[in-house]
């Protein structure tokens, strides 16, 4: 028995949820180190609030990983799980930026980091999920373009919620000016239509995609066990399943590991990065009207790399194919890790759209080809626990820049943001030239 070809808007709609993830994350990672700053974080110590991040990714994902491979109801397997986590992370992003109205009962900043970390835990039970359904739900010939069309929604999400806080304020006349300890308006109002856009995303998916049943996947799959005895293994198979992860995965950890400790410095560090280097703006300035403007040109500049990516991302079956998904990656990768580096020669704010453009392609190949590669070396029945392990390549290393990050920029870089982009640019070149080490099952090339 085969997987039904899904035609492109079967796809689409199949992954129209990330839309409003991604819009979510973007407004997150645009914005949180310059929230955090305004409730009284530091430079150096903005690495150590970030961590709340990964290490939600690093519990969370292969539990709902597991669970959603035995999970089978009326709701379907996985969508049950991307809809609550997407309740939950609206909320994170509706109090987060209003986070002082707590300040009776604890500091702005340590609510703030709170509902940091429960966006962060529903970010994570929504989008593992998501992942895991595209390799439920499509054949091997479709898995690249799967991850593709993903990739692309991720890039359009990302883009609106990354440029809203601009457009809001000059386009709409909604003030981005800050008191003490107060969050502009523009983000406040980013930050619930960030919200809005994630729910009805979210609706889209779960209204109009089906799922296979257990019983259908072991069939695509040749399993014969039968689908009582899978619902009886327990949450500690996790650890078997680590164990006996596939040669693919463990080669694409590391490959993972440098491609995401570089993406998380730039994260956490662009805003203080680009206001010192660029704008000229002192390492404890983060309430003048220059900061906020600065904060708004990085979500500029977040946005432009999410549009490159969406628009990348259609064009990366075709490279694929051409080219195999491994170089296609290893190049991506390269121009990525060289726009990085870019930024520190830059003159001025606007060349950094250049720099940006070379990120973007890095970031639409890290969200597609990884997971293409991986799928083709997974069952279907551990499709999801495995793409939940996966991830612990992707927050271990953002962890671990997330310990030492902070304390780099004060005591290795004086302060110097700016340097923390240099190395991840240095971190892409690495997870270049690693990439060839993979071994690819089913690459397109091979297969056509």
């Amino acid at each position: 028995m085969e997987k039904h070809k899904l035609s492109f808007w079967q796809i689409w709609n199949m992954s129209f949820g990330f839309l409003g993830i991604q819009m979510g994350f973007a407004l997150q990672n645009a914005n949180a180190s310059r929230i955090l700053q305004i409730f009284g974080a530091d430079v150096h110590e903005l690495s150590w609030f970030w961590i709340i991040a990964p290490l939600m990714g690093l519990i969370v994902q292969p539990i709902i990983g597991h669970y959603s491979d035995k999970t089978w109801g009326r709701f379907g397997r996985r969508k049950p799980y991307f809809l609550v986590g997407a309740i939950l992370a609206s909320i994170g992003l509706v109090l987060m930026p209003q986070a002082d109205i707590f300040i009776a009962f604890l500091p702005a900043l340590w609510v703030g980091a709170g509902f940091l970390m429960i966006m962060d835990a529903s970010f994570n039970i929504a989008m593992e999920p998501f992942r895991a359904l595209v390799g439920d739900n499509l054949r091997t010939d479709q898995r690249t373009l799967g991850f593709s069309v993903q990739t692309a929604l991720i890039g359009f999400g990302a883009v609106v919620g990354s440029w809203l806080p601009y457009v809001i304020t000059n386009w709409f006349g909604v003030s981005n000016e800050t008191s003490e300890g107060v969050v502009p308006a523009n983000l406040i109002w980013s930050f619930i239509i960030g919200a809005a856009i994630l729910i009805i995303s979210i609706l889209v998916t779960v209204t109009t995609t089906k799922e296979y049943s257990p019983e259908e996947l072991a069939s695509f799959d040749n399993e014969s066990e039968e689908v009582s005895d899978e619902e009886s293994s327990s949450l500690m198979d996790i650890f078997d399943d680590f164990k006996k992860m596939p040669a693919t995965m463990r080669q694409l950890s590391w490959v993972q590991f440098f491609s995401w400790f570089g993406l998380f410095g730039m994260w956490v560090f662009s805003t203080p990065a680009i206001a010192q280097h660029i704008y000229g703006l002192p390492h404890n300035d983060s309430s003048s009207t220059s900061y906020q403007d600065a904060g708004d040109w990085v979500g500029i500049l977040f946005g432009v790399y999410n549009l490159v990516s969406a628009f990348y991302a259609f064009a990366l079956p075709y490279i694929a194919k051409q080219l195999g998904r491994k170089k296609t990656h290893s190049i991506s990768l390269i121009i990525g890790g060289l726009g990085l580096l870019s930024i520190y020669i830059m003159p001025d704010k606007n060349w950094l759209i250049v720099s940006m453009i070379g990120v973007g392609i890095a970031w639409a190949s890290i969200l597609a080809m990884p997971y293409a590669i991986l799928a083709g070396s997974i069952s279907a029945k551990k499709m999801g626990v495995y793409m939940g392990i996966f991830n612990f390549f992707i927050v271990i290393p953002q962890i671990i820049n997330a310990l030492i990050g902070g304390p780099l920029v004060k005591y290795a870089y004086n302060n110097e943001a700016i340097f923390a982009l240099v190395i991840s640019g240095f971190s892409f070149l690495i997870a270049a030239v690693l990439v060839y080490k993979v071994k690819d099952v089913d690459d397109v090339v091979q297969s056509n």
